[in-house]
């Protein structure tokens, strides 16, 4: 069964949480797929993922790349699994995907500060709990921790 985390954002921002989250799916062995809405931010966090710290490397390319199959990270605006991931990433309200059932994970990063990215993420959570994933929601708590929240 699809396992599906929302991860509620406040005072901080997706460039900042991205990063560790893509390091933790890649330290577990899986392949990603990151959707955003626009090509713009895909490459936004293109460029970002590869200078976000100095010690650190993110493997990864964008959907347009001639190899995204074999990228272990691919950023893209489209649906579609081109490189056969395990975990997908929903950032800036990207819709959850039509065949959402073939992922393990999909993690769904929303900006709680701004309303239209959380009513976004309201209408996903209803959606995915009607189409029976197991739904969990993830805050951070005042160390700045991701926390399970019920």
């Amino acid at each position: 069964m699809t396992e599906v985390l929302f991860y509620h954002l406040q005072n901080m921002s997706l460039e900042n949480v991205l990063p560790p989250l893509l390091e933790k799916s890649l330290e577990r062995g899986w392949r990603v797929v990151v959707q955003s809405t626009s090509q713009e931010r895909t490459e936004a966090l293109d460029a970002h993922l590869w200078t976000y710290r100095d010690d650190s490397f993110l493997p990864h390319a964008t959907s347009r790349a001639g190899d995204p199959a074999e990228q272990p990270i691919v950023l893209a605006v489209e649906e579609g699994n081109p490189n056969r991931a395990n975990v997908r990433f929903l950032v800036d309200s990207a819709p959850v995907p039509a065949d959402a059932e073939s992922y393990e994970r999909l993690v769904l990063v929303f900006n709680g500060d701004d309303a239209d990215s959380l009513a976004a993420a309201r209408g996903a959570w209803a959606h995915c709990k009607s189409r029976g994933f197991d739904v969990t929601y993830w805050q951070t708590d005042e160390r700045g921790r991701w926390q399970r929240r019920d």
